[in-house]
């Protein structure tokens, strides 16, 4: 009984926490593999799509707070004509929102929209650097969500469930692909603009490994938290205590067979490859000052725009998956400050992102996704008890995202509004849809990347969503 793990005493025990058998531990989703296969020694280990991919790996930049669409993307000119007025009840119906009542005042958009590129894009002024690239971008305008608040809104997004406990969707395709690097994570997480209402629910293995995990960079000192070693232990000491406990744990490896111990191992493994690895990965000296230019970087400075240079940097390092959180969009009050400020933040750094990605020849197979995790309500939100006016609250019926490369289709504008901005009236595109879409271009089948636990498989996409092929070429 000694050598029992926690997590096999409760695999066989009855007491509702659901049996999480050594062969649902052990489940490789991809055909070939059969069930109760061994622990893998090696987790990150390469691993063979279902289908031809279209992309390898992903970028996604996540605006969490939710942008306005109504700013940004979506021209509602009527909006600005019944400025003022309500909304007609036919259209809100018995919609209930937290901060403004059903009969709110319409506010109309804060800045003139214009058409751009071959493909005619409507674009709003604030995004002059993205209106560039029109023609390389797929803009969608016609997503929509179950959730309405901000942390359960951003974990659906990024894990398929609104609670904290699944793998997000890095982890997910992590564990489908594997790593194509040996010195860097295969999926790494950097955060701009203050705190997250989703935390590290966005970014965690859930009930998969913990190998799967996304390990989030900081954007000054050590970019890894302990990756540099203490004072007084040199490099002979380090080696030695490091094969000491590697020996130590393949012995437990061998007794028990917990997959975490080879989580563990991995984990050793990987942290020593990046103490060299991860300062030559933010070391921007080698960048030109045209490249710098472009993202607007100095290199002294954390930002978004170093962020999204450090990301062209993973993925030429192979890595196959990169989030960028940026918090801040929560616009409330002064819609117009709010969207001007942001934009002003993540405009060129996203639109520099693209366009150096296909310069170096990577964006044919690398993935670019933009959006939040739910849009804003074409009423204007006004409270003086809470020092608010001129803004919008949060609206999960329709809002809109872009994404770029990956084999996506470009110049594309798919999906559309109501003369309001309130409902979809063309090609709905549910969250899940995007998951399984993102799945899809990486040669994933959403419905065959399974993990078994507790008696069913579980997916990114729950059991919902289907791949929106009208968005890939």
């Amino acid at each position: 009984m000694h050598n029992q793990t926690r997590r096999h005493f409760l695999s066989d025990c009855g007491i509702g926490l659901g049996k999480l058998a050594a062969a649902g531990l052990l489940t490789d989703a991809l055909d070939g593999v059969a069930r109760g296969a061994p622990v893998r020694d090696d987790p990150w280990q390469p691993r063979n799509p279902h289908f031809a991919p279209t992309a390898k790996r992903v970028i996604h930049l996540f605006m969490a707070g939710a942008p306005s669409q109504l700013e940004i993307f979506d021209h509602k000119p009527l909006l600005t004509k019944l400025e003022g007025e309500p909304l007609p009840q036919s259209v809100i119906g018995d919609q209930r929102y937290a901060f403004i009542q059903p009969n709110a005042a319409i506010i109309g958009p804060r800045f003139a929209f214009s058409r751009h590129g071959q493909c005619g894009m409507h674009l709003s002024e604030v995004v002059p650097n993205l209106s560039k690239i029109a023609d390389e971008i797929c803009l969608i305008r016609s997503v929509t969500t179950d959730q309405f608040n901000h942390a359960p809104a951003q974990i659906f997004f990024n894990s398929g469930f609104a609670q904290p406990g699944r793998p997000s969707m890095g982890s997910w395709v992590v564990y489908g692909l594997g790593a194509e690097s040996r010195q860097l994570p295969a999926f790494i997480v950097m955060s701009t603009g203050g705190g997250l209402s989703g935390g590290a629910a966005l970014w965690s293995s859930g009930f998969l490994q913990t190998t799967y995990t996304g390990v989030p960079f900081r954007s000054k000192g050590d970019s890894i938290l302990n990756v540099s070693s203490p004072a007084g232990i040199d490099q002979s000491i380090q080696d030695k205590t490091l094969e000491l406990i590697h020996s130590m744990n393949r012995r437990r490896l061998d007794i028990v067979g917990d997959p975490e111990i080879s989580t563990r191992i991995a984990s050793y493994e990987m942290a020593a490859k990046l103490q060299l690895s991860a300062p030559e990965l933010m070391d921007l000296s080698g960048e030109t000052k045209e490249t710098l230019d472009q993202y607007g970087v100095d290199p002294a400075k954390p930002s978004f725009a170093r962020s999204c240079l450090l990301a062209r940097r993973m993925i030429e390092r192979d890595v196959r998956f990169v989030n960028i959180y940026h918090q801040g969009w929560d616009a409330h009050s002064n819609v117009e400050g709010n969207v001007k400020n942001n934009c002003q933040i993540t405009d060129q750094a996203s639109a520099a992102l693209v366009e150096d990605l296909k310069q170096r020849g990577l964006l044919d197979d690398t993935l670019v996704i933009w959006g939040g995790e739910f849009g804003r309500t074409p009423m204007v939100e006004t409270n003086p008890a809470l020092g608010r006016k001129l803004g919008r609250d949060h609206h999960p019926q329709a809002f809109s995202m872009w994404m770029a490369g990956g084999g996506m289709r470009s110049g594309m504008t798919f999906g559309s509004t109501d003369e309001f901005g309130f409902h979809i009236t063309e090609n709905p595109v549910h969250v899940h849809d995007i998951q399984a879409t993102i799945l899809h271009a990486l040669g994933l089948d959403h419905e065959r990347l399974t993990f078994h636990l507790a008696g069913r498989d579980y997916r990114l996409t729950d059991v919902h969503g289907k791949a929106v092929h009208e968005l890939l070429k």
